[in-house]
């Protein structure tokens, strides 16, 4: 399973690629997760990257590719990956597109996971996470038992500043000015496949399983 998870902030992209990771055994590669371990320990990088995630902005081409690169070269050869997070804009696709070419591991498909702009801005505006073991809450759909601390080690919950109402509305913007173009460049290459993302997690699942043809 060599594919890509699109959509914009909220629908669920981080939950189902670790989903589809552990049941095709496969690695899950998240740019997301990459990016807010450089910040945690406060590296060049991180710092860097910190500017533009606290705006609700896309981290420079440069970085994200960069970041990419790394990983994708550091586990080739293996069974497959699911990419969550990148590419995000038509140079980052471009530049997977070789990287892939180099490496005669071409991606198998495009899920785009589609839920209304409403929707998300509930969903990412109501999230609250642990600073520590980054485990996510909700304060509707999934609050924590200790209510504004983490169940898993006890830490007190906060919402990260790309969470805050504001900063949600200026990341379905740039979603949808940089990102959405994407849909048109994979639909081109005949990979793209759409999936609702509005349901159970279990459901939503078996939807991209089934748009994949895997069992």
């Amino acid at each position: 399973m060599r594919i890509v998870l699109l959509g914009a902030p909220g629908v669920g992209k981080g939950t189902q690629a670790q989903r589809l990771a552990q049941r095709a055994g496969v690695v899950r590669i998240s740019t997301g997760d990459l990016l807010r371990e450089a910040v945690r320990q406060q590296t060049p990088l991180g710092m860097e990257a910190k500017r533009y995630m606290d705006q609700g902005a896309l981290v420079p081409d440069s970085v994200m590719i960069g970041l990419v690169r790394e990983q994708l070269a550091a586990r080739r050869g293996v069974s497959g990956y699911v990419l969550d997070g990148f590419p995000r804009t038509i140079a980052q696709a471009d530049a997977l597109n070789q990287l892939l070419e180099e490496a005669r591991e071409p991606l198998e498909a495009v899920i785009n996971l589609e839920v209304k702009e409403e929707e998300l801005i509930r969903r990412l505006s109501g999230r609250r996470t642990c600073p520590k073991c980054q485990r996510v809450y909700h304060v509707d759909s999934a609050p924590s038992a200790k209510g504004l601390q983490c169940e898993a080690c006890g830490t007190g919950l906060v919402q990260r500043d790309d969470d805050r109402p504001d900063t949600v509305k200026n990341r379905l913007s740039v979603y949808r000015d940089q990102t959405r173009p994407l849909l048109d460049y994979y639909l081109e290459r005949g990979l793209l496949r759409g999936v609702e993302g509005v349901g159970p997690v279990e459901t939503v699942t078996e939807r991209i399983v089934q748009q994949l043809g895997r069992s």
